[in-house]
């Protein structure tokens, strides 16, 4: 498997991105190899500090990068050249078989939509994030930030988009999802919220329990597979954030805490697209670029996209 690696995305490229990758080495098969894509000079001149061969990689030179401020579709159409433009055209291609990035999230929902295209019949493709929960035990949200304010139908594609993903990258048989909601009660909630959960109660592929609420996050009860729309998952995603950096700013030691530093789980797949992309968070050091790569890997062995598209 070649996974592409955009080495010109985030706050901290390229060093912290190429010294994420070097770490990776270790956790590579024989058959795995990583793909350097962005300036070459960088690149070398970055190995040959760490005194990393660089017959460890492929590298790919690219001329040009879209910035972390730059407006998404102006810059994708007028940056050709640049690492992630190039990594999604050696996706397109065949040539990758993975592609991951730190870099302008914009950019990268815009090459996805550009290049590799939504699965035939996925509404609207969402972003699955891992969620660490209490006994050692990891769930999935969706969406986390991709689409801010879903219809009832999205909702129910989120929770079978949702069951793929935890059975096949958790390794969950049967995941329970359920709706992230003000209340347990099958009344309560908007108006789609109320929809999307008579259509999941109604779908035979999915193991749905009803609604979930907020402060049963990370608890015991956190179901295996949580569905809401981009708007909460991404107030979610950052509370979590939020509370990871009051537990570091007051030298605490937890071992669960722990699992919620975003670095320990690297990187964000899009589901619902033609192909395995994963993004990263722009502040990302070597740590999380390390589990980005390994994330993508991940996605990429048991090729989720290829099931999701088998399932819709």
């Amino acid at each position: 498997m070649k996974i592409g690696l955009d080495i010109m995305g985030g706050d901290y490229a390229p060093r912290a991105i190429i010294d994420g990758a070097v770490d990776s080495l270790m956790h590579l098969s024989g058959d795995d190899k990583l793909v350097l894509i962005g300036d070459q000079q960088e690149i070398y001149s970055r190995l040959n500090e760490t005194g990393t061969d660089p017959s460890f990689f492929d590298i790919v030179h690219t001329t040009q990068v879209i910035e972390m401020g730059d407006i998404p579709s102006k810059a994708y159409s007028q940056k050709p050249d640049s690492s992630i433009a190039v990594g999604y055209r050696l996706l397109k291609e065949g040539i990758i078989d993975g592609f991951c990035s730190a870099g302008n999230t914009g950019a990268m929902l815009v090459g996805a939509s550009y290049t590799v295209n939504v699965i035939p019949g996925v509404f609207r493709p969402a972003l699955a994030t891992v969620l660490p929960v209490l006994n050692n035990r990891n769930a999935v949200i969706l969406d986390v930030g991709l689409n801010p304010d879903t219809k009832p139908d999205v909702l129910l594609q989120y929770g079978l988009l949702g069951t793929l993903f935890a059975r096949y990258v958790l390794e969950i048989e049967n995941p329970v999802v359920k709706l992230l909601n003000i209340g347990e009660e099958e009344s309560k909630g908007t108006p789609a919220i109320k929809a999307a959960y008579e259509l999941l109660k109604g779908h035979p592929g999915i193991n749905f329990m009803g609604n979930f609420e907020a402060n049963d996050m990370f608890g015991e009860k956190t179901p295996d597979v949580i569905v809401c729309d981009g708007f909460v998952g991404n107030i979610v995603l950052k509370q979590t954030e939020a509370i990871f950096n009051i537990y570091k700013a007051r030298n605490l030691n937890d071992t669960y805490l722990e699992r919620l530093d975003f670095e320990n789980i690297g990187g964000t797949p899009i589901v619902g697209i033609n192909a395995n992309v994963v993004i990263g968070h722009g502040i990302s050091g070597r740590k999380a670029i390390m589990n980005m790569v390994l994330q993508t890997l991940a996605v990429v062995h048991v090729d989720l996209a290829q099931k999701i598209k088998e399932a819709i």
